[in-house]
């Protein structure tokens, strides 16, 4: 069970200009529902596309969860009208290879590799590639995986991060995955149980005539 801290966790990388508008705009009726947001992006793609990206605070998002936001960011935007030009609302996951926005969101990927950029120069460079080996004292350890030098990265000077989409992180969505799924019919199965009616009477057995 996630805490009122978990659900709050306010976010490292955040939007400007029109899609930190949107953000602001959406995320209180996103934190109603039980979701956290992630990215809000506005692109021409397909004539001009919305996209909000959300989550649980556990990191999963659900169809019916998708549905549930959609139904509920409409009307929102609608009032608010932020785009002045026809669009199309995206509601999604992160995905495995997701934007890294919070601090949770590293913690987690911690031992995969990402791609971050920060806001200001770090030894001389804003642009970094590499595993993601720990956190220490408010900053990323990155190990480089471009021959570079490591880097220890302030967690509050990163721009953006994305995770990179690897095998061992594949892998590791497969894996999740599947503890998920055995999970789930776990569930299902003490539910079968406990529904069941518990007040069955055996069949009478007949006595064999003599």
């Amino acid at each position: 069970m996630q805490s009122d801290a978990d659900q709050n966790e306010p976010r490292l990388v955040v939007e400007q200009g029109l899609a930190a508008r949107i953000a602001a705009a959406i995320e209180p009726a996103l934190g109603t529902l039980g979701f956290r947001l992630v990215r809000v992006k506005v692109t021409g793609r397909d004539g001009g596309t919305l996209q909000v990206m959300a989550e649980r605070p556990d990191g999963t998002f659900t169809i019916d969860d998708c549905e549930a936001v959609s139904r509920a960011l409409s009307p929102i935007l609608d009032v608010e009208d932020p785009i002045q030009a026809a669009y199309r609302l995206e509601v999604s996951s992160p995905g495995i290879d997701r934007p890294l926005v919070r601090r949770s969101d590293i913690e987690r990927a911690l031992g995969h590799e990402a791609k971050i950029e920060m806001t200001a120069m770090v030894d001389g460079r804003k642009r970094f590639r590499g595993i993601l080996e720990s956190i220490e004292n408010g900053a990323v350890n990155v190990k480089s995986t471009e021959g570079k030098a490591d880097a220890l990265l302030p967690l509050n000077e990163i721009a953006d991060a994305k995770l990179m989409l690897t095998d061992a992180l594949i892998e590791e969505a497969l894996r999740r995955d599947k503890r998920a799924s055995e999970a789930q019919e776990i569930s299902q199965e003490t539910a079968d149980e406990t529904s069941a009616p518990k007040n069955q009477k055996h069949p009478a057995k007949r006595r064999a005539s003599r």
